[in-house]
């Protein structure tokens, strides 16, 4: 387990050093790479629960999203779909563990969360507006049950579903705003770091 810990903090700190400032192919490998780590490294958790098995789906359903991204434009949208799968499986695994309950707050965040980024990005989406908004939502909902998990149960499992489900939610936002709206200096190290510490973290929880 230990090595394959190590792997997985390498092949990540690799990847997010060639979204920096390294080429392009060393991007393309080690992101796929990266994910394949984190799936061999969630399999090998001592005790896997049926909803666990979710989480590795969820990361080959994000693999395929990543590869769909290369294509050419009209890829897109399965991309979006792919990664909107990944979430909802993830969602459902969150929602696995937990006991029924509401802390208006939460979703009231979410919401407003929701609105502020979709009115930043509406007018650049074009026929994939209804698309993005879903996946948004998805990602949403996603951050909302591991809140809710996290406010009404604070243990470290799900201190690191919540920190997870976050940083995926900050590399959807800043991918979009720098997709659809306006590129920024770093915005692919942004995104990558955000994007593979959001995976880790939840496959961290298979630990835990």
């Amino acid at each position: 387990m230990l090595w394959s810990f190590l792997a997985v903090l390498f092949s990540g700190w690799l990847y997010v050093d060639a979204s920096y400032r390294g080429p392009q192919w060393q991007r393309w490998v080690f992101k796929p790479v990266t994910l394949l780590l984190l799936v061999a490294w969630a399999w090998q958790a001592p005790v896997l629960n049926a909803t666990d098995y979710l989480i590795m789906l969820g990361l080959l359903a994000t693999l395929i999203g990543d590869a769909l991204t290369l294509l050419p434009q009209q890829r897109m949208l399965y991309a979006i779909g792919a990664f909107f799968l990944s979430h909802l499986l993830y969602t459902i695994s969150f929602a696995g563990h937990m006991t029924l309950s509401f802390f208006w707050p939460i979703p009231l965040v979410m919401l407003l969360i929701g609105v502020v980024l979709i009115a930043i990005l509406w007018t650049r989406l074009d026929e994939l507006r209804w698309p993005v908004c879903t996946f948004i939502g998805m990602t949403l909902v996603m951050v909302w049950l591991s809140a809710e998990q996290y406010y009404f149960r604070p243990d470290d499992y799900s201190f690191s579903l919540l920190v997870g489900a976050i940083f995926l939610l900050l590399a959807s936002s800043v991918w979009f705003i720098s997709h659809y709206r306006r590129r920024f200096s770093a915005d692919r190290a942004i995104v990558a770091a955000c994007y593979f510490a959001g995976h880790f973290m939840i496959v961290r929880s298979l630990y835990l």
